[in-house]
Formats: structure tokens, C-alpha cells, sequence
């Protein structure tokens, strides 16, 4: 008998497979990349639009503003990147479940899929590309920069 400390977590005991329908899954990828295709990327030109509006130069005698426009304008970034993320990382799922689909398609049952083969399948998930969404997320000007107005100083 194994000794009790030997056994591992208690919730990891009793663990069995996990089984997956392979046709409900190649639905679950057809509907998915149809939703983003449909209901998603076609707004990211508008929040692009929006997130990439110029801010006037702050004037670097206020120091305190600089510093707030410069944190603004990286978390601008970091969301922009995030919103174009969901759209390229949601088609790329799609993909990789249409793929295991497709590949599993006409096994029997459901016990030809291995978690090496789901795992090989996400780790191409690179967001592809599309032709009808923009290639990538805008870069958000960065408001403390160089000015590009003349300061005037008190």
C-alpha cells in the first residue's frame, strides 16, 4: 500500500478522463470564428480611432501631468494590445479546435484524441491574421513626448 504523503492531493485522486464531442466541437469552431468574424473584429477599427487620438502636449513645468499621461498612455497601449488579442487569440481556439475536429473526426467514439494533440494544436495559436481585420493593434501616441508645439513657460 502507498503511503498517504506518497498519494498526492486529495482532489487529484479520483480524476478520470475528460471526454469530448468531437462534432460539437468542430460546431463550438465554426460558431466561434463566425461570432469574432461577425461581432467582433469589425469594431476594432473604431477603437482604434478612438485609443490613437493625439493629446496635446503637456507642459513639462507640471511635472505631475507628465507623469499621469505617460502612465495613461502605457495602459492606453496595454488595453488597445489586449482588445486585438481577444480577437486574433479567440480566432486561433477556433482553429485549433476545428483542427482536432477535423482530425478526430472520424475516429471511433471519442478516445482517439490525446491531451499531447490538444496541447499541440493550441500552442500554434499565434492569431492568425485576416484579411478582414486590421493586422495588428495601433500605437498610441505617447502625450509626454517630444513637444511638437512650442512650450510656452511662465
Amino acid at each position: 500500500m502507498i503511503p498517504e504523503e506518497d498519494l498526492g492531493p486529495s482532489w487529484l485522486r479520483d480524476y478520470g478522463d475528460i471526454e469530448a464531442d468531437i462534432r460539437q466541437m468542430r460546431e463550438f469552431a465554426t460558431r466561434l470564428e463566425a461570432e469574432v468574424r461577425r461581432n467582433y473584429a469589425p469594431h476594432l477599427a473604431y477603437i482604434a480611432d478612438d485609443m490613437s487620438v493625439k493629446l496635446p502636449d503637456p507642459c513639462d513645468a507640471f511635472i505631475e501631468l507628465v507623469h499621469f499621461l505617460t502612465a495613461h498612455q502605457q495602459v492606453q497601449q496595454d488595453s488597445t494590445n489586449r482588445v486585438y488579442d481577444v480577437a486574433s487569440y479567440t480566432g486561433g481556439l477556433a482553429n485549433a479546435a476545428g483542427t482536432i475536429s477535423q482530425r478526430y473526426e472520424g475516429s471511433d467514439a471519442f478516445a482517439q484524441a490525446r491531451v499531447q494533440d490538444v496541447e499541440r494544436a493550441l500552442r500554434g495559436v499565434q492569431g492568425p491574421v485576416r484579411g478582414d481585420q486590421p493586422s495588428g493593434p495601433p500605437t498610441v501616441p505617447d502625450p509626454a513626448g517630444a513637444p511638437t508645439t512650442p512650450e510656452v513657460l511662465p
